[in-house]
């Protein structure tokens, strides 16, 4: 597997991850004050997921096109 699929397959788990903390500190705000790490867990995956997603963001505008040849000179 490339590197760019590996970022792919990792920023999809990581949204997993983090549509999961985000639910448990809803579930566990019904029930009163959570404790402060269930708050702050859905930070880490948020930020895994801003460093990825900016990655493949970028990608198209840095890589070269695939279909494209060049000129032999």
């Amino acid at each position: 597997m490339n590197w760019s699929k590996w970022i792919r397959q990792t920023h999809r788990w990581l949204s997993m991850i983090f549509t999961l903390t985000v639910a448990a500190n809803f579930i566990t705000m019904a029930f009163g004050q959570p404790p402060a790490w269930v708050v702050y867990s859905p930070l880490l995956p948020l930020f895994l997921l801003l460093f990825s997603g900016l990655y493949m963001f970028v990608l198209p505008y840095v890589a070269p096109p695939h279909g494209e040849q060049r000129a032999q000179g």
